[in-house]
Parts: C-alpha cells; sequence; structure tokens
C-alpha cells in the first residue's frame, strides 16, 4: 500500500476539532454536508434505495462515535468513505451471497443524488433529461456486474468525487492498482454500452 497523500488542515478537520470539543452543530454540518453524497454512493453499489438511507445514517453515527480517534490531517474524506465502504462490506456479507445482483432494483426517483441527473436538469430539455436519465440507469445496472474492488473505485471516483490517492487510501491499495482498477472498470462499462448501441467513452486518463 503506497504512503498516504500529504495534505493540510481543511474545512471538514476544522469541523471536527470542534466536534471533538464538543460543538454539536459541527456534526449537524457534516450530516448536512455528506448524507446526500454517501446516499449515492451507497445507492450506486447496492441500488437498494432504503438500505443506502440505512448504511448512511450508520456511516455518520459511527464518525460521531470514534470522532476522537479522527486526526486532523486534512483527509476527512478518505477517513469517511473508509468506514462507509468497510460498514457496507460488513452488511453485504451478512446478507445473502448475490446481494448486489439480487438486491431490489428500484427505478430511481428525481429525489436520488444522481450526478448525471444533477448536471443535466438546469442545462437540458427534458427529452434530453430523460435520455440522461436513461442512460444513468443503464449505467447502474452494468456497475453490478463489475467485479467489488473495480466498481467501487469508480464509484468512489466518478460518482463521490476522491482524487485517486483518496480511493487508494480507501481500498487500501496502491496508486498504481487502483489506477488499473478504474481503467478496467471504465473499458467494462463502455464495452457493455457500445454492446447496447451507446457510445460512451470512457476510458480516459485520469492521474488526479
Amino acid at each position: 500500500m503506497s504512503p498516504a497523500p500529504k495534505t493540510e488542515p481543511n474545512e471538514d478537520d476544522e469541523l471536527m476539532i470542534q466536534l471533538q470539543s464538543g460543538d454539536q452543530t459541527a456534526f449537524e454540518t457534516l450530516v448536512n454536508k455528506y448524507r446526500a453524497p454517501l446516499e449515492g454512493f451507497f445507492h450506486k453499489n447496492l441500488r437498494d434505495r432504503q438500505l443506502a438511507e440505512d448504511l448512511t445514517q450508520e456511516t455518520l453515527l459511527k464518525v460521531y462515535n470514534v470522532a476522537w480517534d479522527y486526526l486532523p490531517l486534512g483527509r476527512f474524506r478518505g477517513w469517511m468513505y473508509r468506514i462507509a465502504k468497510n460498514l457496507m462490506i460488513d452488511k453485504i456479507r451478512r446478507r445473502t451471497n448475490d446481494v448486489l445482483i439480487l438486491a431490489r432494483k428500484t427505478r430511481p426517483s428525481q429525489e436520488d443524488f444522481d450526478p448525471l441527473n444533477w448536471i443535466a436538469g438546469d442545462r437540458l430539455p427534458p427529452e434530453e433529461i430523460a435520455s440522461h436519465q436513461e442512460l444513468a440507469d443503464t449505467v447502474d445496472e452494468l456497475l453490478l456486474e463489475i467485479p467489488e474492488e473495480q466498481r467501487l473505485t469508480f464509484t468512489l471516483h466518478h460518482y463521490s468525487g476522491l482524487s485517486l490517492p483518496e480511493v487508494a487510501e480507501i481500498m487500501e491499495s496502491n496508486l498504481p492498482t487502483t489506477k488499473s482498477r478504474l481503467r478496467l472498470a471504465r473499458e467494462k462499462l463502455s464495452s457493455q454500452l457500445n454492446a447496447r448501441g451507446v457510445h460512451l467513452d470512457l476510458e480516459q486518463t485520469d492521474e488526479s
């Protein structure tokens, strides 16, 4: 595993310091900031809205309960998403062996955190928004067919907005392996989309 990237304390660190000092409003601020991204991360990987909400609550509660373990070194997002990833994997292991395939595949509503829909919302006419939503649904379904480590790498980077060094830290891997997993996930998604007649270039170079 490669060493964690050196970073400086940031706004999230200040909130955690305040929380460690007993300031409850700091935790409320963190909840308001990260509830939707966490729900989006869980939903992309599980396709189960209720479970995504439950795991988000568990993650945020654990952040609160282990706040004293956090060191303000500018890596809060990586620390929090590692908690989220571990909770999700534990939950999956307690469910049936094929839970990711058999999980309830409800179509996401407009209230779900969906970056494609969010980006399109204020810029495209209704017929194009519907087309983007259909594409987002297709990508979500295909993600379930990708190996877990590749899927987590893809969703953490593309949907949660984490840098590759952050993803590597969360996945307890090195940067070359993380880049390889991301490349493989993009290649598989592109191939499966092309087979359905959808041509979307996901195989881009990303060094961030």
